[in-house]
């Protein structure tokens, strides 16, 4: 039988998420070298050592299962934003959220309203369960909370908002963010994906742990790749209304955390020292781009998280790959829509470095 009969409707024609290009990836395309990868967002201090100690300790364990709910890193994060523990759900990282709020809302026909661009996960988990995604225009490289209000309808189940908006790093402000939810239908859910949150030094963001807090039907996401230095292990959570939290325990995975990733993530939580160093890396490093790249006369977007959009004025392939034989790597952004930009992690004070001679190199 032809695949067009077996496959779930619509899946076929899914563009799969392709990520930054890994070390790996590229070494075998161009040798061994001395890498900086600046195409993932990740955080270049790298773990606690807490949480490296808690997992050589639990290594030993790895023929047991993991327990299912995460319960001892369930309960600390409920303290730490004073919710019942049942507001709480930690799985495989937040992209496998984003897939169970999906599987757990969307019906078939359903509309989820996006912003353009942002995460592809998004539209990616909608169309999977058979929903029609509207994706509404950034305007100035942030949400615009007017037209995707208007972009809502009787249909509409879901609003994603990344806030930091991946791949701008934008925000969208508190008092804008409480109109917008004042101003939908009550039959909508609002996922507020705040990946980036940590790095966010403007006053005017909006915590979402406080929507949850105030019983709005908001679900809040975060992650312990980025602050945290935990990509590679793959721990994410939600919070929100109780009964919403209940209808994504019913699409679970029973063991959706490994036990090396819930020891690292619960060891992480309690290191506020590296926390804050990998904060005030990030913010030292922002202010260093913004004077070297002003001095070269780029444009780019000031940013709240942990990456920066910046316009080359030229072909973003060929930056790319004249970046890569420097042995630095970053994110093209012709994939959302910027020929000219990419998206570059910001990372140690050298990394920074590396990319700034790199590019003067490159771009002379």
């Amino acid at each position: 039988m032809k695949i067009e009969k077996l496959a779930r409707k619509g899946i076929l024609d899914l563009a799969a998420y392709v990520p930054g290009r890994s070390i790996e990836e590229v070494e075998r395309e161009y040798g061994r070298k001395r890498w900086v990868k600046l195409a993932s967002n990740e955080n270049l201090l790298g773990p606690s050592p807490k949480a490296v100690r808690a997992m050589r300790e639990e290594i030993r364990r790895v023929y047991f299962y993991p327990e299912g709910p995460c319960p001892n890193l369930r309960q600390a994060l409920a303290g730490r934003f004073s919710l019942p523990e049942r507001a709480v759900v930690v799985s495989n990282g937040a992209d496998n959220l984003i897939l169970m709020i999906a599987n757990a809302f969307v019906d078939e026909g359903d509309e989820v309203v996006t912003g353009d661009p942002t995460f592809f996960v998004y539209a990616n988990s909608a169309l999977i369960m058979g929903g029609k995604v509207v994706k509404v225009k950034l305007r100035d490289h942030t949400h615009d909370l007017s037209a995707m209000a208007k972009a809502v309808n009787k249909r509409t189940k879901l609003v994603f908002l990344c806030n930091p908006n991946n791949p701008t790093g934008t925000i969208v402000s508190k008092p804008s963010l409480d109109a917008f939810l004042n101003r939908l239908p009550k039959q909508v859910v609002v996922v507020l994906d705040e990946a980036y949150c940590d790095f966010v030094e403007d006053p005017s963001w909006p915590d979402g742990a406080n929507y949850v807090r105030e019983g709005r039907q908001v679900i809040c996401l975060r992650t312990f790749s980025k602050v945290y230095g935990l990509a590679g292990m793959r721990v994410g959570y939600a919070l929100g209304r109780e009964d919403l939290i209940d209808c994504l325990y019913k699409v679970r995975e029973a063991f959706p955390v490994n036990r090396l990733a819930n020891v690292a993530a619960l060891a992480a939580l309690e290191d506020k020292e590296h926390e804050a160093r990998s904060i005030q890396m990030v913010h030292e490093g922002k202010r260093y781009l913004y004077r070297e790249l002003e001095k070269m006369g780029l444009s780019y977007v000031p940013t709240e998280a942990n990456f920066m959009l910046i316009d080359f004025g030229r072909d973003v392939g060929e930056v790319f790959e004249k970046l890569l034989r420097e042995g630095v790597i970053i994110r093209p952004g012709k994939i959302w829509g910027y020929p000219t930009a990419a998206r570059v992690t910001i990372g140690r004070t050298n990394d920074n470095r590396r990319f700034i001679q790199a590019l003067k190199k490159v771009l002379a």
